[in-house]
């Protein structure tokens, strides 16, 4: 089976450890005589150039996670990290101070900063620095080009307390777009959002591996993952939407909402900034179903986000209940068995496994 995963932050990470684990893919061994293949095409829209480097947080997320890297209490950067880089720049007053490059992680974005330089596609510079971590899938950044995810927000010259109208390029009744990272990292989601826009994307495409993940797989899968910045900035490169719903595989969503509550990060705020409910229901209808004008075919939700009419189907598409917790790759890997199930194919059987 060839499986194809949409992925952006933590929860696409953890998502790619379960079904590394269902595909048995958990070794390089394993791998080494296996049928099986997991191509992840991972969001770009996050990254941003901070100190002379270029950081991007999913795809080292996925890379740390999958290599055995990960900081297992935050969920992101290395594990036992340390900071001298980050306080002796805060020594000396560099800005942005709100952004804590850890020193393991800085050697990551020397190296990727190092390679982008010298003319490399970020595709072969996310494939060079995998060698390293051995992740047993195909990480893929969506694309190659500038991409990145910008807020919209209302005033954002009072958010530090003091600062008046018309300051930092703000009014009382005005916006304007600051980075993703800024808005996340140092304003925790805080600072009233009214949308979200893509810088570059007129002039960005999808990388040739990320399509051809797509066209030739047996199955489609968009990971619970934040469905507007992470998902979203995916489906914001131009030809994505396209590509899914030319891919002669089915395509099924998992959620990231459960009992009308997301349970990590602050998807909640950005789906409430473009006006969408924080249910499980209520994101089926904003990917909408591949039937009509959307992109799946099916949606696995935690029991009781079903619809309560007992149809089985939100706005043409099928849904299906299932356990959603995360707790470990065994409980992720019987996720993704749902999710393969709901889209009519056969589940690996343990021997293949």
């Amino acid at each position: 089976m060839k499986i194809c995963v949409l992925a952006g932050g933590v929860g696409g990470a953890r998502f790619l450890l379960g079904a590394r684990r269902l595909l048995g893919l958990d070794s390089e061994s394993a791998r080494a005589d296996s049928p099986h293949r997991i191509d992840a095409v991972v969001n770009v829209g996050d990254d941003a150039w901070m100190h002379g480097v270029r950081i991007c947080p999913d795809l080292d997320t996925c890379m740390y996670t999958l290599g055995g890297g990960i900081d297992p209490e935050r969920g992101w950067g290395h594990a036992g990290e340390t900071w001298n880089c980050r306080d002796e720049l805060a020594a000396y007053g560099v800005q942005p101070d709100w952004f804590g490059l850890g020193d393991k992680d800085l050697a990551t974005h020397l190296v990727r900063t190092q390679m982008l330089n010298a003319g490399y596609r970020l595709t072969d510079v996310t494939e060079a620095l995998c060698t390293r971590w051995s992740p047993g899938v195909r990480l893929l950044p969506v694309t190659d080009d500038r991409c990145e995810t910008h807020v919209v927000v209302t005033d954002p010259s009072t958010a530090d307390g003091g600062a008046g109208a018309g300051e930092a390029g703000g009014s009382a009744t005005g916006s304007r777009a600051i980075h993703f990272q800024e808005w996340w990292v140092r304003h925790r989601a805080q600072l009233p959002a009214s949308g979200f826009v893509q810088i570059g994307a007129e002039s960005a495409s999808p990388t040739p591996e990320a399509l051809e993940a797509i066209g030739t797989a047996d199955l489609v899968v968009v990971a619970p993952s934040n469905p507007v910045v992470s998902v979203g900035a995916i489906l914001a490169v131009p030809g994505m939407r396209a590509a899914l719903r030319s891919t002669p595989a089915p395509v099924v969503g998992v959620s990231p909402v459960i009992g009308g509550a997301v349970l990590r990060g602050m998807a909640d705020a950005c789906l409430t900034a473009i006006g969408v409910e924080t249910s499980a229901t209520a994101v089926a209808r904003h990917y909408g179903a591949r039937s009509g004008t959307g992109l799946i075919d099916g949606w696995l939700v935690a029991p009781g986000d079903g619809p309560t009419d007992g149809s089985g189907d939100v706005a043409g598409v099928a849904v299906r209940e299932a356990p959603l917790l995360m707790t470990d790759p065994d409980a992720t890997a019987d996720m993704l068995a749902a999710v393969i199930e709901l889209a009519g194919l056969e589940v690996p059987a343990r021997g293949d496994r």
